[in-house]
């Protein structure tokens, strides 16, 4: 457990230091026989320039955030897109929108489940000051499982109750219509999307970080 808890730490100031950084390539598993989803993180905020939880708030994507917007969709122009999800976030929307210029009459929907995890009272408050008033306190509260920041929501909370359901629903579905699907979400739900499609453990999810820019691909084959 120590060892696991000193490789939390490692991914928590890394995500600090560089966020949008990650050093393991993104799943692309595709298929032109059954459906298969795209799921990718919106791109730089204003808050993640800042070093602050967002959680629900609206912040706007940064220029550098635009521009990464702008190559990722580079990089999904030639797919078959057939269906967007999104939370109810500007962030994820604005980057959704840029994605779906080469994908004209794509059905969005804004689906709740998707929204980001609440943060409670950290919301719009600063990483590094937290890192540095209480440094273990503020680990657990930015990748802890079953560890809610005061009046917020676990990762526990939030794949028990809207991601793992949404993945459920959503497999069902797509294993019927056989459509392929984009999902733009936040950094805390891609990691719970990646952890049901990957069958990732919780450790695993904890310690992912999900690039800017970059997408990575499922294949959902009917049950």
């Amino acid at each position: 457990m120590k060892d696991n808890f000193k490789k939390l730490i490692e991914a928590a100031k890394k995500s600090l230091e560089n966020p949008g950084h990650s050093p393991r390539p993104l799943p692309k598993k595709e298929s032109k026989k059954f459906s298969v989803i795209y799921v990718f993180r919106h791109t730089e905020t204003y808050d993640n320039r800042r070093r602050v939880f967002s959680g629900r708030r609206n912040t706007r994507l940064t220029p550098r955030g635009i521009k990464q917007a702008k190559q990722l969709a580079k990089k999904l122009k030639d797919k078959r897109i057939e269906l967007a999800y999104c939370p109810p976030l500007i962030r994820c929307k604005w980057t959704l929108r840029e994605v779906l210029r080469y994908h004209p009459g794509v059905k969005i929907i804004v689906d709740p489940l998707l929204v980001e995890r609440d943060y409670g009272e950290l919301t719009g408050k600063s990483k590094l000051k937290l890192m540095r008033e209480n440094f273990e306190l503020a680990v657990k509260y930015r990748r802890g499982y079953d560890f809610p920041p005061p009046g917020g929501e676990s990762f526990k909370d939030v794949q028990t109750k809207r991601i793992f359901p949404f993945c459920r629903r959503l497999e069902k579905e797509l294993s019927k219509t056989k459509k392929n699907v984009a999902i733009c979400c936040t950094n805390n739900t891609m990691r719970l999307i990646r952890m049901y499609f990957e069958k990732l453990t919780v450790f695993q999810m904890q310690t992912l970080e999900n690039p800017f820019g970059d997408y990575a691909a499922y294949v959902v084959r009917p049950h």
